[in-house]
Order: structure tokens, then sequence, then C-alpha cells
């Protein structure tokens, strides 16, 4: 499994026993540290933390059956080129498990925010198909409160089929 905006990889640590071997990527030196920290300690064994930012980055040589992402994409400008480095990264039969924010007005980062303001279901799944995925599903699998409002985020699967 690759962990792609890792942070300090706590989506990796709640899955590791169940997936295997995991890699961790985030363009944070923080973040990586932190997760050098919880590898070195044993919290997160034998996992791999990678310095990877796809929207410039070629994708490494290598496959996973499993790409996820928690809130990294709507930080993101220009997603197109790394749902095609996800697609890229996956073996045949692999799926990418995304969850993010449904789009929203705004207020959840506040003015000034360069990234996407949540994502339009319509939209993000015409990308991802534009990148190769099929089988693109979507559904609510949680929401954040903040004094500013409540924000409803989205599970979106999609698998990589490249014998069609």
């Amino acid at each position: 499994m690759l962990e792609y905006g890792a942070g300090t990889g706590l989506v990796a640590q709640a899955l590791r026993n169940m997936v295997g071997p995991v890699t961790l990527a985030d363009t944070s030196a923080g973040m990586r540290e932190v997760m050098a920290d919880k590898v070195a300690r044993g919290v997160i064994p034998d996992a791999r933390v990678w310095d990877l930012d796809l929207s410039t980055d070629e994708p490494p040589d290598e496959q996973f059956d499993i790409v996820v992402t928690v809130l990294t994409l709507h930080h993101i400008p220009e997603i197109d080129p790394v749902l095609v480095s996800f697609a890229t990264l996956l073996a045949d039969g692999g799926h990418l498990c995304i969850v993010d924010l449904d789009a929203e007005d705004g207020s959840f980062h506040g003015e000034g925010f360069a990234g996407h303001h949540g994502f339009d279901r319509p939209w993000l799944t015409a990308r991802l198909e534009a990148a190769g995925f099929t089988d693109v599903t979507f559904r609510r699998c949680h929401e954040i409160a903040r004094d500013t409002g409540t924000y409803p985020m989205f599970l979106a699967t999609a698998r990589i089929d490249r014998t069609t």
C-alpha cells in the first residue's frame, strides 16, 4: 500500500496489519521525520518513507495493490498529473481510495487558500476516468465540524484494469 500525503502516517498505522508492507509519501520534511520515528520505534513496522510530490515528480518504478490518500487532493491545485501517477503506480486490478471533502463554499480553509474547495463528485469522476480508472464509486464517510460549518467527506474508490 502507498499512502500519499501521509502526514504522520495515521492511516497506514491503522491499516498496516490488514494490508502488509506500506510506503508513506509526503512532501513535508517535518511529517517525514514523524513517520520515520514511528517506523524506527516499530509503530509502523518495515514501512518506507518517501519524499515524493507527484504533481512535479515522475512516479517511481514501483507497483502497489492499493493507493490511499486522505484529505490531500484538495491541497493540490492541478490534480490530473497526480491521478495519472496513481494509475501508473497501481498494479493491474489495483485500487485507489480517496477520502476528501465534498464541494464546499471555501470556508473550510478560508480566504487565500490556493487548492480546491472540496470536489464535485461528477467532476472528480471524469478526472479519474480520464486518468484511466474504472469502477469509480463514491459514498459519504464522515464529516468535519468547525466553527465555520460542517463539511461532509467522501470515500471514492476506483480501479485500474489494463485488460480492456
